[in-house]
Parts: structure tokens; sequence; C-alpha cells
């Protein structure tokens, strides 16, 4: 029986503790702002619709840009990306709050600037959260993002609240100048902070094709991608009680700003509560069973608050809905993260987020529209039936249980001494292996080729193909290409030591005197060589 981890265990790392602390006033300050632009928009727009859209312009930036963000963290310092988002927001954030002051701000304007705060925070999440795992060690990688979303939750129990009171006081502009000022400590722990890094021998991923490569990857993940399809789910139903509860405060008795952000208290209170009951969750129940529960109480909360008569019963469901929220979106997030290797963490992290982001997104809109036609009642309802479907959905596309594969490296592959001059973008590459497979064998060999073609592809393989020999049935090749001579190196550097079973597995079944037999061969035209047949040197093609 191995020692149960303290849910505390991340603080013991330094750099973790710094950026978690900083993060609490980043986070603090993002919220009083939030609620800033939300109140004010209630207060320059009688739309119900534009008000929803405060929540749906801070998401959708994060459904349009993570996969580059993505990429963008898997090639290059993590932390020199984190840095300029954060640079970034908070150049956002000082025209914003020069422009509140100066009282110049419209509804559009205003959806502009949190737009763009939007574009910073797509920018960041993809870097910060894959981070996560240069921070800790892997056991406690479950206990560190429960601690994020304790951070995070931590500040919506008072941020909202303190917003509230600085909006009814000091006005909106006030709430965004403090929103600047949180930005700070964060950015002066991320330029102090000394990230281990490995260097690579290759040059970074073009951007186009890195995406291509984690697209790839996640289509042939079938487990995250039921992960995605359960976050949009979730993204769109739940996103209902954070895009109606400006609303939702405004009608109950006694209504107002700080009505508002004590209810977003309540929220944030609900989610501590959330997340850590979910860390002992996730010990004793499965994936599934903790979606379920998540989406259906949820649907409760949803009920709750658009019934509510009161505010002390709204609380009450806004509470329920913040340590749903946390249920859900802890686990989703870590089950990606133990589920994807190192080199394309970033990128399956974006897609995620792109999947769940672009929920919220969608439904901030979709319920406004809701509320504007019939109702805030309305719209809280049938987003409560949504959440039932979306716990319905386990029934047939359950989620993946924990796994214990190691995702490491396997570091077997040795860069190959080659005759030819080739360079990076030297190619395409056609790589052909032979092996020896005894009658008695096949049915064996072909299952584990099963498994081998689909390592291959995820990490990069065209064309693949296994070929039998017609006048010997037992030698077999395996064929496939890629794009150039780095995406070759690449492409091996990807195993990991998961991977090495069916690699293992494959060896065992070669019957040859001789290990199986690797042919690289650089695909040439027939024009390749000059008049008078002097053969030239291969060249970037």
């Amino acid at each position: 029986m191995t020692d149960r981890i303290s849910p505390l265990a991340p603080m013991g790392h330094p750099v973790f503790r710094a950026i978690w602390f900083a993060s609490l006033a980043s986070n603090l300050g993002g919220l009083i702002q939030s609620v800033g632009a939300a109140w004010l928009m209630t207060s320059i727009s009688a739309s119900d619709d534009m008000v929803a859209l405060v929540q749906a312009s801070t998401t959708l930036p994060v459904m349009i840009f993570s996969l580059a963000a993505g990429a963008i963290a898997d090639n290059f310092d993590r932390r020199r990306v984190m840095l300029t988002a954060q640079l970034l927001m908070l150049a956002v954030s000082i025209l914003l709050a020069v422009c509140g002051y100066l009282n110049v701000l419209n509804p559009w304007l205003l959806l502009v600037f949190t737009f763009l705060i939007g574009c910073g925070t797509a920018l960041n999440n993809p870097s910060w959260q894959a981070s996560v795992g240069d921070m800790v060690p892997r056991p406690l990688l479950s206990a560190a993002v429960v601690l994020n979303s304790v951070n995070f939750n931590l500040t919506r129990s008072v941020g909202p609240a303190i917003g509230g009171i600085i909006v009814a006081t000091a006005g909106a502009a006030a709430a965004f100048a403090v929103n600047v000022l949180s930005y700070l400590p964060l950015i002066f722990v991320i330029a102090r902070w000394k990230r281990d890094t490995i260097p690579s021998s290759l040059p970074p991923e073009t951007l186009g094709p890195a995406m291509t490569a984690g697209l790839r990857y996640v289509a042939m993940s079938p487990h995250i991608e039921k992960v995605m399809l359960r976050g949009f789910v979730f993204g769109f139903s739940a996103i209902v009680v954070l895009a109606m509860l400006p609303l939702v405060a405004r009608d109950l008795p006694r209504g107002g700003p700080l009505l508002y952000g004590l209810l977003l208290g309540c929220y944030g209170i609900g989610a501590i509560g959330g997340a850590f009951l979910g860390g002992r969750m996730r010990e004793n129940w499965s994936n599934e069973a903790i979606a379920r529960a998540a989406f259906i109480a949820f649907a409760g909360s949803a009920t709750i608050i658009a019934l509510a008569p009161n505010a002390w019963i709204a609380g009450l469901g806004v509470a329920i809905g913040g340590a749903s929220w946390v249920f859900a979106l802890s686990m989703f997030n870590v089950t990606v993260q133990l589920s994807t290797p190192r080199w394309v963490l970033g990128r399956a992290l974006a897609l995620y987020q792109t999947a769940t982001f672009g929920g919220m997104a969608m439904g901030s809109w979709v319920w406004g529209l809701v509320a504007e036609e019939h109702g805030t009642d309305v719209a809280l309802l049938s987003a409560a039936g949504v959440m039932l479907l979306g716990a319905a959905i386990g029934l047939k596309l359950a989620l993946p249980e924990k796994t214990s594969d190691n995702l490491d490296p396997l570091n077997r592959f040795r860069t190959p001494s080659v005759a030819l001059d080739l360079r990076g973008r030297s190619g395409p590459v056609a790589i052909l292996i032979e092996y020896v497979i005894k009658e008695q064998d096949t049915r064996a060999f072909l299952k584990a080729m099963q498994d081998r073609e689909r390592i291959r592809r995820r990490d990069g393989a065209r064309q693949w193909e296994l070929l039998r020999d017609t006048e010997k049935p037992e030698q077999w090749i395996e064929s496939y290409h890629v794009p150039t001579w780095h995406d070759y190196l690449r492409h091996n550097q990807r195993r990991t030591q998961a991977d090495a079973v069916v690699d293992d597995c494959v060896r065992a079944l070669h019957s040859g005197a001789e290990p199986p037999k690797v042919h690289r061969m650089v695909m040439r035209p027939t024009d390749w060589t000059e008049p008078g047949l002097q053969v030239k040197p291969p060249v970037d093609i």
C-alpha cells in the first residue's frame, strides 16, 4: 500500500510555491476586473445578449488561438511564452483602465478589450499548464493541478465580493486599475524563474506542421478525444451559471453589483470545497463516475438558481455549481496531462481547452439569446437539461480510467550514420524495415503491427504499409514516409517508454539471424543528375 500524497505536497517545491502565491494576486485582480466589466456592461447596454457576450469574449480567443499557443509552448521556452503573455495582458489592462477612467467605453469597445485579454490568456494557458510538470514531480501532478484550481477559486470566493465593493463605491475604472497592479508579482516571479531545460538537437517545428502534429496526435488518441467531447458539452452547458449570474443578481430582491460579487464568492467557496473533496474522489471513484456526478450536480445547481426566490437559495445553488465545476475540469485536465507525453503536451492541453472554452463561448452566446427571448430562468433550466444529456453520454463513451503508462522518452534511438550529405530539410524520406516472421507467429505479428501502425502515424509517419514477399512468405517489410530528415529524427525521438512494449513484442517475433534491417531512402526525381552524369550531393528540396 503506497503512502497517501498530501494535498499540499507540491508546496514543498519553491518554484511552484512562488508562482502559486503570485498567481493568487493575479487571479484576484483578474476576477475584480471581470466583475467591473460585467457590471459595466449592464450599465451601458440594456441587452441581456451583450451582457452574456462579456463572458464569451474572454473565452472565445482560447477556442480560436489555443492550438497555435500549444504549438508555441511545445517548441519554445515556456517561461518566455508565459512572460510575453503576461506583458500583453498588462498592456491591454492599462489601456482598459485608462479608457474606463476617461469614460469613453461603449459596449463594443469593452468587448474588444476583454477579447484581447482573452488572447493573452489563450497564449499563456498551454505554457502554464504544461509547465506544472516542470515544477513538481509526476506523482504530485494531480495534487498540483488541484492546488492551482484552489488558487483560482480561493480568489473567486473573495475577489468578486471585493470587486463588487470597488465597483459600487469607486466605479469600474477602479476595478480595472487594481487588475493592472495584480500582474506585477507574477511577472516578477516568472522573470526570475531559472527553468531547467534539455537542449534539443533539432530546431523548433514551424507553426503549421507543429499544429498538424498536435491534431494528428489527438486524432490517434481516443482517450483524449473522449475528454474533449465531455469537456465541450460541460463547458457549453455549465457556463450558463457564470453567463447569467449578472442578470440573476440584478433581478433578485436588493440586487446589485455587491450581490453579484457575493454570489461569485459563493461559487468560489463551493469550488474550494469541491477541489479538496475532488482529490479524495479521484482516489476512490472512476473518472467516469466523477464526470457523471459533476454533470448531474451542475444540473441541480442551475435548477436551484432558476427557481430561487431569494439570494440565500441562489447562493446555495451557485456553491453547488462551483464544486461541480472543479470536479469536472480538474479531472479532465489531469487525465489529459497523464495521457500525453511531454513533446506534445502543450498542444494536447490546448486542444482540450479549445473544446472546453469553445463550448463555453458558444454556450454564453446561446444562453444569452435564450435569456433575451424567454428569460433567465428558461435559459438556466434548458442548460440543466443539456447537463443531464452530458451525463448520459458516458453510458456510450465512458472516460478513460486512470493510467500508469510511462510516457517519458524511450531514448533508444541513435541518429544513424549516413554516407549522403543530408540536411535537415532533405526529403521526402522513405523508411523500409525488413522482418523475418515464422508462419506460426503471423497472427501475433499482425496484431502487434496494428499497434505499431497507430504509434507510427500518431508520431508523424505517412503512407504506412505492411508488405509480404510473395516468393518468401516469411519476409515482411514495414514501409512509411516522412517529409524531411528532421521529421524522421523527431519521429523516432517521440517514442515513449510505454511504446517499448510494442517494439519489444515485434522484435521478439523477428526470427532472423540479425536484427530487423532498416533502409532509410531519400526520394529523388529522375532528373536529379547534371549533364555529364556527375552526381550532385543531395540538396534540400
